[in-house]
């Protein structure tokens, strides 16, 4: 399903990207800038509202930017969104499926969206679902799944066209340990096949796990960003990334 790219050794390359809503009194985002290689996973963590989803959203095309730009495969996004399109995979914050309607109902749909020939459909619904553990759950209807289930096939769903860069933005939020194991397990996988990945999560230590890179954005900027271990050494006294993400973000709540 993949159309062929430019050959590039970056993925992912978001440049100064900027963002200010209607009568916001504050930027959502200010010159960010960030970029993704074959097979890496980067974390991008941070407080509520710091910027996060949003950066999603214009790096995945559903938010148009102030200013910046997006390379994808080294193709400009904004110029040649539908042939890009084609090259990245987005899993929302919030399930986007569909209750009433069963797990392989679910990926046959979104892969006809994607315009995948009848003929590969039927068995890249079956792969899909076989690698987020519902093989068995094919045709139980979505609305009766367990919030685990629902993050998987979710997933699931996003790895339909086989996407070259994959965005998952909070893919394991409320999900029992052994879901959040096996999407974790599966990503480094899919990672070691040369996809790439932007992960954004309020679980540190599964930036610490899987991520070969974190940025941390606070207040629409990115503030921090390299390995969890150059992160560490650069803040003497943190013995773990959830002590650097504190100490740079502060201890105060964001509701």
């Amino acid at each position: 399903m993949n159309s062929p790219a430019a050959p590039t050794t970056l993925l992912l390359s978001a440049e100064e990207l900027a963002k200010t809503y209607p009568r916001s009194p504050a930027p959502a985002l200010t010159r960010f800038s960030l970029e993704v290689a074959p097979g890496e996973i980067v974390g991008l963590l941070g407080p509520n509202g710091a910027g996060k989803t949003t950066a999603i959203s214009l790096m995945t095309g559903l938010l148009a930017p102030d200013a910046g730009r997006v390379n994808i495969c080294g193709v400009d996004f904004f110029a040649h969104p539908r042939k890009v399109r084609g090259w990245i995979g987005l899993v929302p914050q919030h399930i986007a499926l569909y209750p009433n309607l069963t797990a392989a109902e679910n990926l046959a749909y979104f892969g006809s969206m994607y315009r995948i020939k009848a003929a590969e459909l039927k068995s890249r619904v079956a792969a899909c679902l076989e690698t987020v553990g519902l093989a068995a759950h094919a045709d139980g209807r979505v609305g009766t799944f367990s919030g685990g289930m629902k993050r998987r096939a979710n997933l699931a769903v996003a790895l339909l066209h086989r996407p070259r860069m994959l965005f998952l933005d909070e893919p394991t939020a409320g999900v029992d340990p052994q879901s959040r194991n096996l999407i974790l397990e599966r990503l480094s996988e899919l990672s070691r096949t040369g996809t790439g990945m932007l992960y954004t999560t309020h679980y540190i230590e599964e930036a610490e796990r899987i991520c070969r890179r974190v940025a941390v954005v606070d207040e629409g900027r990115i503030i921090a960003q390299g390995s969890p271990r150059e992160l560490m050494a650069a803040h003497p006294g943190c013995g773990d990334l959830g002590q650097v993400f504190l100490r740079l973000t502060g201890k105060e709540l964001r509701d």
